[in-house]
């Protein structure tokens, strides 16, 4: 299972790919380069989403557990609306 600490890497990532197309930017980069970096940007940002998804998930699904619910017991409309707001 993912977790928070794969995060912290994934904004790791991220804030070193944000770092380099500033410096790309005042470089005078091709569009190439600023759409490379762009797309390389919004492939981590989606890792970031599916990965609090499925920590979300994980802690619905227990917290469920814990109230004496079964398993998949309103998790799906909760990890739905978490993810649609992930991804916003």
């Amino acid at each position: 299972m993912a977790s928070l600490k794969d995060v912290e890497q994934v904004a790791d990532d991220l804030s070193a790919l944000v770092d380099q197309l500033r410096r790309e930017i005042k470089n005078n980069a091709s569009f190439d380069r600023l759409v490379q970096l762009a797309d390389e940007i919004s492939e981590h940002a989606d890792e970031a989403a599916g990965t609090f998804s499925t920590v979300n998930d994980a802690l619905m699904s227990r917290l469920n557990e814990l109230k004496g619910g079964t398993r998949g017991s309103g998790s799906g409309s909760v990890s739905g609306s978490a993810r649609a707001k992930a991804r916003s």
